[in-house]
């Protein structure tokens, strides 16, 4: 049977690659005590496991999906990357490209005293970084390097190899350092920390937070709820408008929908004059809706009174009337009565639903509300975001084409040629891309979901082809240099961030929470943000992950060619 299943896979290796994906996915998303692996990782070592049965693999595949990969990663973080080359994102810009240089420069140097060859130096980089994509850069620029094939392949085979051993601790290690030591570092305690941010949040927040401290995935920042009105509110002669604008004066931004007087539906318009017993239905932000029986009267459960149509709709932030401005001050614009915002997000991440939250150029915000007041509110942010799953091809093949044939341009510095890579240039053009999307968001549409395949996808396919192709040397690898570079990788994994901490501290001064968001941001993963987001029991770290983050990928994955070369030159 097994002898069997070995043929199969050797005379058809696209098996092998499926049957990788599979196992290592499992691998990798298996829980041991609060433990992941990670599916990179596990993809990898069981693409090197399932490789010592000799699969043999045109290496030009893995280069397909590497390019799907990278132009996917550009094009999601396209409109914040350029966001933080301007002035509001400029210091955590700038802050992040310090600590990727010192990464850089701290790989090198670590490389270079302990001798490390060229592809176990960008192993390095890759996995104390967690920047998977330096594997596929570092892999290119090898290949076109001045040397023989058997010399290329020796150094290719040591990249994956690195990776393994140094990625769990980039991961976990850091995780663990931002969430623990860095809130002592930056506060002098876990404790004091989280006070500092809960009084960050309450000093930018206008609202009510009652009932907020415990909010999770299931919280939904909207509610609507039924009142019979018999508070302080309820005098004779108060309109619609007068209501809605007193309850605004209180930092409650709350507007009426519908009213029920003797049991009866009746027409509502801003000038319609609330009475004692009247039962109002009030929509808006939970947080204001809560508590509000002293202003408005008792709440009541009116099943009928609630039961009107309301659509929640997903709009991209492009109209300069919006960007950069204060949530709280587009709730007091005209065009925005009636709406409620459930969410805002900023390359996939979630950000403080907070009145002095500031909006970017490329951020979604998720609307609830009537569909003609929507409609009103949508022509003040941007463009409805396209519904469906059709993903513009043509725009996303034009895009890999025009960024893989600048890439491959070369120009000479000299007697040697220097270019950009086919992959690098892939990357740039899904920044731009992106960034024109964001612009323009009528055309170029890949659905967060496509993204997530494309990305994922690619990523995993390329790590799974490299596992197969790098099983022979592995071990070797692993039993000549493990341990030494196990602690090599928890050096270059901890020298950034505890520079970062201290640049963010003592240099940049930003605010404690907002410094971990940005220095997991510079360290390129998700899992430190969540670890610190954790931690302070507050999304306020994410104000300082997102422009870290672009800034940092692109960075990351530009430095996994300086790496290389620098190596060879050493050498």
């Amino acid at each position: 049977m097994l002898s069997w299943l070995i043929e199969t896979l050797q005379k058809y290796p696209e098996i092998a690659v499926m049957l990788t994906l599979l196992v290592g996915y499992l691998i990798g998303k298996a829980h041991i005590k609060g433990f992941t692996l990670g599916t990179v990782t596990g993809v990898l070592l069981v693409g090197i496991a399932i490789g010592s049965f000799h699969i043999a693999i045109p290496s030009e595949t893995k280069s397909i999906f590497f390019l799907f990969f990278l132009f996917c990663t550009g094009y999601g973080i396209g409109p914040q990357f350029f966001q933080g080359l301007k002035k509001d994102g400029l210091p955590i810009a700038l802050f992040s490209f310090i600590v990727c240089c010192s990464s850089l420069l701290f790989c090198w140097g670590l490389a270079s005293l302990l001798r490390f060859e060229t592809g176990t130096t960008a192993g390095l980089m890759s996995g104390a970084n967690t920047c998977s994509a330096i594997i596929g850069v570092a892999s290119n620029t090898i290949n076109e390097l001045d040397l023989n094939d058997d010399d290329k392949a020796t150094l290719i085979n040591q990249i994956p190899v690195a990776y393994a051993v140094t990625y769990i601790f980039g991961t976990a290690g850091t995780s663990w350092f931002l969430s623990v030591v860095g809130p002592w570092f930056m506060s002098g305690s876990r404790a004091k920390l989280i006070a500092e941010t809960k009084e960050m949040e309450g000093r930018i927040s206008d609202a009510a937070t009652e009932g907020e401290e415990n909010i999770t995935t299931a919280y939904d920042h909207v509610a609507f709820r039924a009142y019979l009105v018999n508070g302080e509110l309820a005098g004779d002669g108060k309109t619609v408008r007068e209501i809605e604008n007193t309850l605004h004066d209180k930092k409650r931004l709350l507007y009426i929908h519908r009213v029920r007087r003797n049991g009866k539906m009746v027409e509502t318009s801003p000038d319609f004059v609330i009475k004692p017993g009247d039962i109002v239905a009030i929509g808006g932000q939970r947080s204001a809706a809560i508590a509000s029986e002293a202003l408005l009267g008792k709440e009541v459960a009116d099943a009928e009174l609630l039961t009107f149509p309301v659509q929640s709709v997903s709009v991209i932030i492009t109209n300069k009337a919006a960007c950069n401005k204060p949530l709280g001050a587009l709730g007091l614009h005209a065009k925005f009565h009636g709406i409620s915002i459930r969410k805002i997000t900023r390359s996939g991440i979630e950000m403080p639903l907070r009145s002095a939250t500031v909006i970017q150029k490329g951020d979604v915000a998720e609307m609830v509300g009537i569909q003609e007041e929507l409609d009103k509110a949508v022509a003040v942010l941007g463009y409805k975001e396209k519904g469906g799953v059709e993903t513009d091809i043509v725009y996303l093949a034009g895009g890999i084409v025009a960024g893989t044939l600048f890439g491959s341009l070369s120009v000479r510095l000299g007697n040697v040629p220097v270019e950009l890579s086919t992959s690098g240039g892939a990357l740039i053009a899904g920044l731009v891309f992106g960034w024109m999307r964001g612009m323009h968001p009528r055309f170029g549409y890949i659905p967060a979901a496509s993204q997530w395949v494309l990305t994922k996808l690619g990523l995993h396919v390329f790590i799974a082809i490299v596992g197969l192709s790098a099983s022979e040397g592995f071990l070797k690898g692993l039993k000549e240099e493990g341990v030494t570079l196990f602690l090599a990788g928890v050096v270059l994994s901890l020298l950034p961030m505890i520079l970062a901490l201290f640049l963010s501290k003592y240099v940049f001064k930003f605010h404690p929470a907002i410094g971990l968001g940005a220095c997991a941001g510079a360290h390129d993963e998700s899992a430190p943000l969540l670890a610190v987001q954790d931690a302070l029991n507050s999304k306020v770290p994410a104000l300082g992950y997102t422009v870290a983050y672009a800034v940092a990928n692109i960075t990351l994955t530009t430095s996994g060619v300086i790496i290389v070369l620098l190596m060879h030159k050493g050498g």
